[in-house]
């Protein structure tokens, strides 16, 4: 069988970037290969993790186009270039629009940091800790369009302990 084609869509430091890109090199991604970085922030951390794992970049910068929608028309187009199958935002800053949705609908999840429907959108950990939870965690869901409101996949919990940051 042949393995899914995946891109990874990240905007910052690129710690999940780094956990997916490890696993491909270590044969942990049953039924999927690690073909792209997409970043909307050329001088993100996760561009260097990238090149250091040998995986190819897309690059662009959102205020070069005149809408969300030209610029996801782009990627979509080297997406389909390149036969990518799956997407995965993981840690990508950006409301998805129809342009890449519907074309991926099915086919594109996202890593949140947080329990949702609990504490969606930007700075999940930090809404969390704000809030006082004793519990936290992450949430593997669907893309459809919506700020984290798409069919959940997986939830793992983490038990927030005293003194905890959103950087532990």
């Amino acid at each position: 069988m042949a393995e899914l084609r995946m891109a990874v869509f990240a905007s910052g430091q690129g710690t999940n970037f780094q956990a997916l890109a490890d696993a491909a090199k270590q044969g942990r991604l049953e039924g999927a290969s690690l073909e792209l970085l997409v970043c909307d922030k050329p001088l993100a951390p996760v561009v260097e993790r990238a090149r250091r794992a040998g995986i190819d970049l897309l690059l662009f910068q959102p205020k070069e186009y005149s809408s969300r929608e030209a610029y996801e028309q782009e990627i979509l187009e080297e997406l389909q270039r390149r036969g990518i199958e799956l997407i995965v935002l993981a840690g990508y800053m950006r409301i998805i629009t129809p342009v890449l949705v519907e074309p991926f609908y099915g086919r594109m999840i996202n890593v949140h940091p947080a329990l949702l429907p609990a504490f969606p959108g930007v700075n999940g950990v930090r809404q969390a800790l704000d809030y006082g939870v004793k519990v936290t965690g992450v949430t593997v869901h669907y893309v459809d369009g919506g700020m984290d409101s798409g069919p959940i996949i997986a939830q793992r919990a983490v038990e927030v302990q005293d003194g905890d940051t959103e950087a532990t």
